[in-house]
C-alpha cells in the first residue's frame, strides 16, 4: 500500500501523523510526506489540521482521512494506531487537564486528566533531550515524580512545552523540577486575578534560584485584554525578575499596542529594561510611538 501524510499546519513533529507512519511501516507500506504530487498515488491519505483557522484548507482533501483539533474534535485515531508509541523524543505522559480555560480547548477533547504512559514510550534511548506536550502534568503529582526520576536517571534535558500550572507549585514539586535539566522552565500568567497565585509561585521559585530571568512565563493576551491588563502582569514579571512571553490570540495579533508589548517582553535584552526606553529608542518600534503618547 502506498500512503500520503499530509501535515496542514504543525510546527512541531505531529503525533498523530507520526503514529501513522509507524503504523504502515511496520506492515511494509510505503509512507509519504507532504507531497501533493503523490495525491493519485496513493492508496490512502491521512491529513492532519491543528488550528481552526486552517480548516477550510481541508476542503480539498475530500474523501481522505482528515482529523486533528483544527478539523474535529470528534474524530479520533483507531485504537490500534491510538496505543502506538512512536519513539520520537516527544509525546505525552498525561492526557486531559482539571482545568477549564476559556481559550482552551484540552478538556472538551481530552476530559479529565489521566496517566498514559512514562518517558520510555517517547524516548528513543539515543537523544539527550526530551519534549514533554502534556497539559498540565503537576495535577497529577505522583506521576510527575515519577517522570522526573526517570529523567534523573537517564541523564536527559527536558522541555515541558505547553508550561506548567503555578496553581499546583509546591516546595516539593518545585525542588524535583529544578532537579532536571530544562530547555526552558515555562509558567502562565494568563489573568490578573491570578496575581495572587502567581507572587505565591514566584516565592517558591526564587529559593531555587529561579529569579534571574531564567524562568519564563507565557502571558496570553485575548480579546478582553487592554493594554493596562497586559502590561500590569508583564511589570509583575519583570519587577520580579521573570521572563515573560507575550502570546497574543490571532484576533487581537494586529493590535499595535499589542505589538509594542509583545516586542519589548518577547527579547529577554529589551524586556531588563523599562517599556518606555524600548519604545523611545528602538527604531523598529518607531510606528507604534503614536500609540503610547499618554503612557510614556
Amino acid at each position: 500500500m502506498k500512503v500520503l501524510l499530509i501535515d496542514i499546519d504543525s510546527t512541531i513533529p505531529n503525533l498523530a501523523l507520526k503514529k501513522i507512519e509507524k503504523y504502515h511501516f511496520d506492515r511494509g507500506d510505503e509512507v509519504m510526506w507532504n507531497n501533493e504530487l503523490f495525491r493519485l498515488w496513493a492508496d490512502k491519505i491521512y491529513v492532519s489540521c491543528v488550528f481552526d483557522w486552517n480548516k477550510p484548507k481541508c476542503d480539498e482533501w475530500k474523501g481522505c482521512e482528515v482529523g486533528g483539533s483544527g478539523y474535529s474534535l470528534s474524530i479520533e485515531l483507531p485504537k490500534e494506531i491510538d496505543e502506538i508509541k512512536p519513539h520520537i523524543n516527544l509525546g505525552f505522559t498525561t492526557r486531559g487537564c482539571i482545568r477549564n480555560c476559556y481559550f482552551c480547548i484540552v478538556p472538551k477533547k481530552e476530559g479529565r486528566i489521566r496517566p498514559v504512559g512514562d518517558i520510555y514510550d517517547i524516548w528513543d534511548r539515543e537523544s539527550k533531550e526530551i519534549t514533554i506536550l502534556d497539559n498540565n502534568i503537576l495535577a497529577l503529582p505522583e506521576h510527575f515524580k515519577l517522570i522526573i526520576s526517570q529523567i534523573k536517571k537517564e541523564k536527559l534535558m527536558v522541555d515541558f512545552n505547553q508550561g506548567l500550572d503555578h496553581r499546583l507549585l509546591t516546595d516539593s514539586l518545585c525542588k524535583d523540577l529544578v532537579s532536571v535539566r530544562h530547555k526552558e522552565l515555562r509558567f502562565a500568567f494568563d489573568d490578573i486575578a491570578y496575581k495572587p497565585s502567581v507572587l505565591k509561585a514566584i516565592s517558591i521559585l526564587k529559593k531555587y534560584g529561579r529569579d534571574k530571568f531564567n524562568t519564563r512565563w507565557y502571558v496570553y493576551v485575548g480579546e478582553k485584554d487592554t493594554f493596562d491588563s497586559v502590561y500590569e502582569r508583564l511589570a509583575i514579571l519583570k519587577e520580579n525578575r521573570q521572563g515573560a512571553y507575550t502570546m497574543r490570540d490571532r484576533k487581537v495579533y494586529s493590535n499595535p499596542e499589542f505589538i509594542a508589548l509583545a516586542s519589548w517582553s518577547n527579547t529577554m535584552g529589551a524586556f531588563k529594561l523599562p517599556f518606555k526606553e524600548v519604545m523611545e529608542k528602538s527604531d523598529r518600534l518607531r510606528p507604534y510611538r503614536k500609540y503610547f503618547a499618554s503612557k510614556l
